[in-house]
C-alpha cells in the first residue's frame, strides 16, 4: 500500500520539511481535519510492516523512536517491522529493521510472498517508482493537498507504460480542501 502527502500537482518531496529542501514543509499549512487524522492512525495500525527506501528511513529513524501519543500511532510506528531498500545501509538503528539488499523489486516481491497483511510505503519516491512499473503496488492512498509546488520530486516519473487504476474512495478532510483518495490498479 502506498501512501503519500502529494500536492495538486504531484510533487510528494518533503511534505514535512525534514529534508531541509526550499519548499519543505508545505503540508503544515492546511488543515486535514480529525478525519484525515483518523485515515492516518487507522492506515498505520492496520499495517503489519513498513517498506521504505533508505533516505525516508533515515528520516523516520531520526524522528519516532523519541515520539510519544495517545493515539497509540507512534507506538505502532516503532514496535511494527521495517523494511529497508538499500544497498548502502549496513547498520539499521531503528528496532525491528531488515535491510533488502539487491535488487529492490526482487526483494519486494518475495517480501510480499512471505508477508502477510499489508506492507505501508510512505514517502520513498525512488522505490515507488520501481513498484509500480513493477506493478508491485495493491493500492495507492493519497492525501492530495491544495497547492501546486511546481517543483520537486513527483510521485509519477516519467514511464513508457499507462498504469490506470480504479478509484476506491475520494473524500475532502478538514477544512481546507485536502482530499483522501484511493486507488487501486485497475486489471
Amino acid at each position: 500500500m502506498v501512501s503519500e502527502f502529494i500536492s495538486v500537482d504531484g510533487v510528494m518531496e518533503d511534505p514535512g520539511g525534514s529534508e531541509h529542501t526550499k519548499l519543505g514543509g508545505w503540508v503544515f499549512q492546511f488543515n486535514r481535519g480529525e478525519d484525515g487524522d483518523r485515515f492516518k492512525l487507522d492506515e498505520v495500525k492496520s499495517a503489519e510492516g513498513l517498506l521504505l527506501g533508505r533516505k525516508t528511513y533515515e528520516g523516520f529513524a531520526a524522528a519516532w523512536p523519541s515520539r510519544t501519543d495517545d493515539q497509540g500511532f507512534a507506538t505502532k510506528m516503532n514496535s511494527m517491522p521495517k523494511y529497508v531498500v538499500s544497498s548502502k545501509l549496513t547498520n539499521p538503528t531503528w528496532n525491528n529493521t531488515t535491510v533488502l539488499k539487491g535488487d529492490a523489486v526482487e526483494s519486494v516481491s518475495k517480501l510480499k510472498e512471505r508477508e502477510r497483511g499489508e506492507l505501508l510505503v510512505n514517502g520513498s519516491c525512488q522505490l515507488v517508482h520501481a513498484l509500480i512499473e513493477a506493478g508491485l503496488v495493491d493500492e495507492m492512498r493519497l492525501m492530495v493537498f491544495p497547492i501546486v509546488l511546481g517543483m520537486g520530486k513527483r510521485l509519477f516519473s516519467d514511464s513508457p507504460h499507462a498504469w490506470p487504476f480504479r478509484l476506491l474512495e475520494s473524500r475532502a478532510v478538514g477544512q481546507d480542501g485536502v482530499l483522501v483518495v484511493r486507488y487501486e490498479p485497475k486489471v
